[in-house]
């Protein structure tokens, strides 16, 4: 009898063991041809297997990426422990899918077969997380409508990688703007002067990890990366609903609504496309591109203006070749409220009061340091800048570990908060709009 005891206890413990075995999550990285896709690498998470599952075409990219994950497991301090298993066969998305239902699919790569890669594995019951942008045209925005549809048919969660709601003078912009005592109302803005403007200067050539950043061809190709007015702007849409609509649903056919739009681009010498890309040549789906003094003219350029629930916005990005010695790539963003405009310009958080009063901004930035223990305040011309300890900044690199913890939430609880497919539908459709409008001109 004790026997029978011991083999059932053994049986059930076994069953036990096999069902946390199948129901262990798995990530996996599906063409991780942007270096966006390593960086959720840097940490392990718990209910994640440590098993990573690669599928790619062979090539260098996804070498690079398997080195970058190496990387982070013989690091010194806070090493991973991921065990790369990887497949580069041609048909390497088909035998992604035959995978099982419920792992998370990491999107990093190729912005022209996105779109085909979300609906893929939406379809067959994976969850995703998706590098920006998830549409970089208009069918790119129908294609995302689908996916979301069949990913609530599917009970599965599909995200994009917001990090910049994670830098930490856009957590504290977005709580002053909440603050009536300080920020007073949102102001509607005119055409000329809006009440909410972001910009943002971006650079080809950059250091990640303190190596010159090595990217793909395709990455100055806009049919296969997007343009600018579709790329980085994602972002800045993003945290202008964020912080100027919390919790808001918006609504694109009723509350979005594009004024404005254009487009120009940024000349490359092939010098500089050998630099960032080790190419010999530029391939032949460039040099469409290419003028008639061998330039490549990458359109990484875009502006627009545009509505958001009556209030006028005004968002633009740039591309250089390289930032000057020491800087780096830049983020201005200006909201202006009836008591205080609040502005991050070169890294730094300032308050412009208008109605507002000295003693009501102590107060509100007093509120705020029982959150964030050690902000304060300092005179700083007519404004007042926000003083924030170095411990805060934990730089665009970090975020992304961030967003993981986040969607690994969504997963976990199998819903995300009403406002975010909603909102995440009105930010692809502002960017895929402003960009027919800009090519109309």
């Amino acid at each position: 009898m004790q026997q029978r005891i011991i083999f059932l206890a053994l049986a059930v413990l076994l069953m036990a063991c096999e069902t946390k075995k199948t129901t262990t999550v798995k990530l996996i990285a599906l063409d991780p041809g942007h270096f966006h896709a390593s960086l959720v690498q840097q940490e392990m998470y718990p209910g994640i297997d440590s098993i990573l599952k690669v599928f790619a075409p062979e090539g260098a990219e996804v070498e690079r990426y398997r080195k970058a994950v190496l990387a982070y497991n013989e690091r010194k301090d806070s090493p991973t422990h991921w065990r790369q298993e990887v497949y580069t066969g041609p048909d390497y998305l088909q035998q992604l899918l035959a995978q099982p239902t419920g792992n998370i699919v990491v999107i990093a790569g190729n912005n022209r077969l996105k779109s085909t890669y979300i609906r893929r594995c939406v379809h067959a019951g994976m969850h995703v997380l998706s590098d920006k942008p998830m549409a970089i045209d208009a069918a790119g925005f129908d294609s995302l409508k689908a996916a979301f549809d069949e990913a609530a048919q599917h009970h599965v969660q599909l995200y994009d990688m917001m990090t910049e709601r994670y830098e930490i003078t856009s957590i504290l912009q977005r709580e002053l703007v909440q603050m009536p005592s300080v920020f007073g109302k949102l102001e509607k803005g005119t055409p000329a002067a809006p009440a909410i403007i972001k910009e943002s200067v971006h650079h080809f050539r950059k250091k990640v990890a303190g190596n010159v950043l090595i990217r793909p061809a395709w990455y100055m190709d806009v049919t296969q990366q997007g343009e600018g007015i579709v790329d980085v702007t994602t972002h800045l849409v993003d945290l202008i609903q964020w912080t100027c609509f919390p919790d808001q649903v918006i609504h694109y056919e009723e509350d979005i609504l594009i004024d404005s739009a254009r487009r120009w681009p940024t000349a490359m010498t092939f010098s500089q496309f050998h630099e960032i890309t080790n190419e010999d040549r530029f391939p032949d789906y460039l040099l469409k591109d290419v003028n008639e003094d061998s330039v490549l003219q990458v359109y990484a350029n875009g502006a627009f203006d545009y509505r958001i629930k009556e209030v006028h916005a005004r968002v633009a990005v740039s591309w250089k070749y390289q930032a000057p010695e020491g800087t780096g790539d830049t983020h201005y963003s200006l909201i202006r409220g009836t008591g205080a405009d609040i502005v991050i310009r070169d890294g730094a958080l300032y308050i412009e009061l208008k109605t507002a009063g000295t003693e009501a901004l102590q107060r509100g930035v007093g509120v705020l340091a029982a959150t964030y223990p050690g902000i304060s305040l300092k005179a700083s011309g007519k404004a007042w800048e926000v003083v924030i300890p170095a411990t805060y900044k934990k730089g665009h690199e970090a975020s992304f570990a961030r967003v993981m913890q986040k969607y690994l939430l969504y997963v976990n609880s199998g819903s995300m908060p009403a406002w975010e497919v909603p909102n995440m539908l009105a930010k692809y459709y502002t960017t895929t709009q402003a960009l027919q409008l800009a090519r109309k001109r």
